[in-house]
């Protein structure tokens, strides 16, 4: 879905844990996240530094969607 979504010259960012399966389904813009029962946080930390963790991960994904790409991408730290 992804792919079909680019074509209409619509950017994406795949989020996800498992950075293999987005390359494999195509995502050109890819983000890695922390866990799969948790991809957007950790229920350990303490409340500000949750918000902080999900804060960053949103800000790298907006960041990736300004970059112009011309082959998958992953956006590591």
């Amino acid at each position: 879905m992804v792919k079909e979504i680019e074509k209409t010259g619509i950017p994406v960012v795949h989020m996800c844990t498992v950075v293999p399966i987005s390359l494999t389904v195509g995502a050109n813009r890819i983000v890695p996240t922390i866990a799969i029962p948790h991809p957007l946080g950790n229920p350990a930390l303490p409340e500000a530094e949750e918000k902080a963790l999900r804060r960053g991960l949103v800000t790298k994904a907006l960041k990736a969607l300004q970059t112009p790409v011309d082959k998958q991408t992953v956006f590591e730290e």
